[in-house]
C-alpha cells in the first residue's frame, strides 16, 4: 500500500484499534463477504456492501466507481448515504484517468489517503456530499492483469489520523472482495449476452425456416391454408390440422407458432399415439416425486413446458376416451395438477392439434368425445394430399433439393426427365415419401444430377403408376421425344421395355454392343424389374 499519509504515522496498531478493533475488522469482512455473495445484481450487491462498510465499519458515503472502457472514464455504479435525488443523478458524473482523487487511484493503481479533505486540492467533491474536516480514503480495486478495473472509497466517521493505515488496508481488503464479484457478475453478464445473442439467432433461424416464404405451394388449395395461418396465428385460437400422413401437419404448426406473438415463448410437441395413458398423462400433466413406481423426482409435463408458448399435440385422435376427459378439462379451464399432486397449476399454452382420423366418424361411432371435438375443432386446417396437387411437385421437388444441397454440401440439380417420373407417381406417402425419394437419389447420383435413372419409389410398379384420373396434371415442356438428349432417349427406351436392353437397342436402331456402351459412357443406373 502507497498513501499520501506521512510515514510518520507508522502502523500506529495501538491507536488504529482505537478507531476499528481487529474483531470489528473481522466482524465487518465476513458480514460484507456475505452479502458480495448473495447476487448477480451488480448495483444492487455492491449498494448492499456499501451498506455493510457504513454499519459494520463506520465508514460514510461510500461509493463504487467502475472504468468504463468505451467512454475512457470512471463512473459512479454505486453510492450509499446520500439522498436519493443525488443518487439519480450520479450516473452523469465521471472521472477522466488522472482526474481529481479517483482519478489518481485509477492512473497509479495505487491507494490515496487524505488525512482531512479540506487540506487536498485534489479533491473535486462533485457529489457535493463529504464533510471537508475529515479523512478521504481512495483504494483501487484490482483487475486480473494487476490494472485497477475501478476505485472504492468512503469516509471514516472519526477524524483519528492514527487509525487511517489500518482503515485503509480494511478497505483495501474490501476491494479485493469487491474486485471477485465484479469480474464474476461481469462473466456471468457475458456468458448471459452471448447465450441471449444465440438464442435470437437461432429464434430468427427458425422463424425464417417456418416462415411463409419457405412455404412452398401454388395451387388454390395450398394458397388458401397459407392465408388461414397466417390469420389464426395472430390469435391464441386452438387450430386442429388435419391430413394424411406425410402431409406436413407439424410443418403447418410451427408455422402458427413462429408467426404468432408467442414467438419468443417454448414450442413444446407430443406425439399421443406414441404413449399408453398412464405415460401418457404422466407427459402432459407431469407428476409428484413418488406417484408411482420410478417417480423419484418432480417432472414437469409438456403443458408447463409450453406455459407462455405453443403446445402441439400430434395424432390427437389417438387418445382414449378416458383421457379425452382429463385433456378437456385443461383446454376448458386452462388447469391441472400433475399426477400423484393435489396442487391446482394454472398454465398458459396455445393447443395445436393434428390427426388424420376422421374425428367426425370417431364421434359418431362414439369413439371420441363430442365437446373434445367442438373445443379442439375451432379453426381447422385441411391439408390436401400430395397427389391432388400434383402441379406442386416440380417446384416443392426443387425446394427439397434445395435443402439436401445445404445438407450435402454439394449443388443438386434434377433434370426434367425425373420431374415428369416424380408427377406420374401417386405418393402414397405424400411429401415425406418425396423427400425421401429424392434424398435417396441423391445419395445415388455421384454428379449432383437427378435424373430418370436414379428414382426409386417404394413399390415395385412405382415406375409405372398410371395417374390420377381426376387431378389436372402439371404441364412439363419438353419439346417432343426428339428434343431429348441423347441420354434421357436411351433412358426413356430402357423403361418402355421394362429395361431389357436388347429391346430398347432394336426401338434406337442400335446394336446391343451399342447400347450397352453408352449405357456405360453415360453412367446410367440400369434398374432390375
Amino acid at each position: 500500500m502507497s498513501s499520501t499519509i506521512s510515514s510518520s504515522l507508522g502502523t500506529g496498531v495501538a491507536g488504529a484499534q482505537k478507531g476499528l478493533s481487529m474483531q470489528q475488522q473481522l466482524a465487518a469482512l465476513h458480514q460484507i463477504s456475505v452479502v458480495l455473495s448473495r447476487s448477480l445484481d451488480l448495483e444492487q450487491t455492491l449498494s448492499a456492501m456499501l451498506q455493510s462498510l457504513h454499519e459494520h465499519a463506520q465508514m460514510q458515503f461510500g461509493l463504487v466507481s467502475l472504468f468504463d472502457h468505451n467512454r475512457s472514464a470512471l463512473f459512479i455504479q454505486a453510492l450509499h448515504g446520500v439522498d436519493p435525488e443525488v443518487i439519480k443523478d450520479m450516473k452523469s458524473i465521471r472521472y477522466r484517468i488522472g482526474e481529481g482523487i479517483l482519478g489518481t487511484v485509477m492512473h497509479q493503481g495505487e491507494s490515496v489517503v487524505v488525512p482531512r479533505v479540506a487540506d487536498d486540492p485534489r479533491f473535486l467533491d462533485r457529489l457535493n456530499l463529504f464533510e471537508y474536516s475529515l479523512p478521504f480514503i481512495c483504494v483501487p480495486i484490482p483487475g486480473a492483469d494487476n490494472r485497477p478495473i475501478g476505485v472504492l472509497a468512503a469516509q471514516p466517521k472519526s477524524a483519528d489520523v492514527e487509525s487511517l493505515p489500518v482503515r485503509t488496508r480494511f478497505m483495501e481488503m474490501v476491494a479485493n472482495l469487491t474486485a471477485q464479484t465484479v469480474r464474476l457478475v461481469g462473466q456471468a453478464r457475458s456468458e448471459s449476452e452471448a447465450l441471449r445473442s444465440e438464442r435470437d439467432s437461432l429464434r430468427r433461424k427458425v422463424r425464417h425456416q417456418y416462415g411463409f416464404d419457405n412455404m412452398v405451394g401454388q395451387t388454390a388449395s395450398m394458397r388458401q391454408i397459407f392465408d388461414s395461418i397466417r390469420q389464426v396465428a395472430k390469435w391464441d385460437t386452438t387450430v386442429l390440422v388435419r391430413g394424411e400422413s406425410g402431409t406436413g401437419k407439424e410443418l403447418i404448426a410451427n408455422a402458427i407458432h413462429y408467426n404468432s406473438p408467442r414467438a419468443s415463448g417454448p414450442f413444446v410437441k407430443l406425439n399421443c399415439a406414441a404413449l399408453p395413458d398412464t405415460l401418457l398423462e404422466s407427459e402432459l400433466f407431469g407428476h409428484e416425486k413418488g406417484a408411482f413406481t420410478g417417480a423419484v423426482k418432480q417432472r414437469k409435463g409438456r403443458f408447463e413446458l409450453a406455459d407462455g408458448g405453443t403446445l402441439f399435440l400430434d395424432e390427437i385422435g389417438e387418445i382414449s376416451a378416458s383421457f379425452q376427459a382429463k385433456l378437456l378439462r385443461i383446454l376448458q379451464e386452462g388447469e391441472m395438477e400433475r399426477v400423484g399432486g393435489t396442487d391446482t397449476l394454472s398454465v398458459d399454452v396455445r393447443v395445436v392439434a393434428a390427426t388424420n382420423r376422421n374425428l367426425e366418424e370417431e364421434v359418431r361411432k362414439g369413439h371420441f368425445r363430442e365437446d373434445l371435438y367442438y373445443r379442439l375443432n375451432v379453426m381447422p386446417i385441411q391439408l390436401p394430399a400430395l397427389r391432388e396437387r400434383l402441379e406442386d411437385i416440380p417446384e416443392l421437388a426443387r425446394f427439397l433439393l434445395q435443402k439436401l444441397s445445404q445438407k450435402q454440401g454439394r449443388e443438386l440439380k434434377i433434370s426434367d426427365g425425373a420431374i415428369r417420373m416424380l408427377v406420374s407417381y401417386g405418393w402414397p406417402g405424400n411429401v415425406r415419401e418425396l423427400e425421401n425419394c429424392l434424398e435417396r437419389a441423391s445419395i445415388m447420383s455421384e454428379t449432383g444430377l437427378i435424373d430418370r435413372d436414379v428414382i426409386l419409389f417404394n413399390t415395385q410398379e412405382a415406375a409405372a403408376v398410371t395417374p390420377v384420373a381426376h387431378v389436372a396434371r402439371p404441364v412439363i415442356p419438353d419439346g417432343g421425344d426428339e428434343e431429348l438428349d441423347e441420354r434421357q432417349r436411351l433412358i426413356a427406351a430402357l423403361e418402355k421395355c421394362g429395361w431389357v436392353q436388347a429391346k430398347a437397342a432394336r426401338l434406337l436402331g442400335m446394336t446391343p454392343r451399342q447400347i450397352a456402351y453408352r449405357i456405360q459412357i453415360m453412367n446410367i443406373n440400369m434398374r432390375r424389374i
